[in-house]
């Protein structure tokens, strides 16, 4: 006979315990001090593939990790199966933290900020001189991207054969940003891959371009073998007949200690998540001049103290002018 009240005991508790909420909760998290390291090669539907030691490994991000997302280029930890065979999958439990990172948002009127790529060294912007015709605004979002990313940019400008760089390098000029110039016979024969090879190794470099620009060409010509054995990998897990992630792929450098991130091509580059303070930090001549700038100043205003620094002769009026530039890419449609 069960009893109630004062004279019950636990014996006469039901228990539930596959109802939800019986389980008693912790704040306290496993620290996994055992869990492997890994790099993130490609995100695919929530399937994330992390190279661990000298294998790829398919792991999906653990519950406790909450909305915080794994993205291509981060360093994290796992656990569970990291023998990286078929139908195995292993738990992604930490995220590093990150040294850098390359964000956009889809537009200037979105608020919702995308992180596209983590942990790059630098921001390969390929664009042709001809065929399509170049688009300074976008090659200046991209730049603004990388500055306030802390990405170092490159220009890699290609199909000189069309039409020379002049012109284009020299509204860059001021910033002192590296480039490579190839032609569309190079871009064939593999001696733009040689050329570009020079500015990458040893570093992790994200490339970034538009339709038609010649960069899927030159980032297959870099990576010919890894990239068709890791998507090869990733259509078999996903058991789909097609490649269709719509993320970045991270693919090592052939020959060389470097990596290189072909990222999806842009037709835009949003920047609605920029903080010109962070822009600065790329101009050192112009940064400590900003000391007596009101505040959050926009640094293209009447009260902005670089235009009493630059007349003092601290730095070149072209730094400026160029700093203004970019930062205007902010307030304008790309074909303003």
């Amino acid at each position: 006979m069960r009893r109630y009240g004062k004279h019950t005991d636990e014996d006469d508790i039901r228990s539930r315990p596959n109802r939800k909420g019986t389980r008693p909760r912790t704040n306290i998290r496993p620290a996994h001090e055992d869990a492997a390291e890994g790099m993130v090669l490609t995100v695919d539907r929530g399937r994330l593939t992390v190279l661990v030691d000298d294998r790829t490994v398919m792991a999906m991000k653990a519950r406790e990790l909450g909305r915080k997302a794994a993205i291509v280029g981060d360093r994290v930890a796992l656990v569970g199966d990291l023998s990286g065979k078929k139908d195995t999958l292993a738990r992604i439990v930490r995220i590093e933290e990150r040294t850098s990172v390359l964000r956009r948002t889809a537009d200037d009127d979105d608020p919702y900020e995308r992180v596209v790529v983590a942990n790059a060294d630098q921001l390969a912007i390929v664009t042709a001189l001809a065929d399509p015709e170049p688009r300074p605004r976008l090659i200046d979002r991209c730049l603004v991207a990388a500055y306030d990313g802390g990405l170092d940019p490159l220009l890699v400008l290609t199909k000189s054969d069309l039409a020379p760089p002049d012109k284009l390098l020299e509204l860059y000029g001021d910033l002192d940003i590296p480039y490579v110039v190839t032609s569309r016979a190079e871009l064939d024969n593999g001696d733009a891959a040689d050329r570009v090879r020079e500015q990458l190794d040893g570093k992790i470099t994200a490339f970034v371009g538009h339709s038609g620009v010649g960069k899927t060409t030159l980032v297959n010509a870099l990576v010919p073998q890894d990239r068709r054995r890791l998507t090869g990998h990733v259509n078999a897990v996903t058991g789909r007949g097609r490649h269709t992630t719509t993320s970045a792929l991270a693919l090592p450098l052939a020959g060389d200690d470097g990596w290189v991130i072909d990222t999806p091509g842009v037709r835009s580059f949003g920047l609605a998540h920029i903080d010109p303070s962070r822009v600065i930090h790329a101009f050192p001549d112009l940064e400590p001049g900003t000391v007596d700038c009101p505040r959050a100043c926009s640094h293209d205003e009447p009260d902005c103290a670089l235009d009493a620094w630059v007349a003092e002769g601290h730095a070149d009026p072209a730094r400026l002018y160029s700093l203004r530039r970019l930062l205007a890419t902010r307030e304008r449609k790309e074909g303003d």
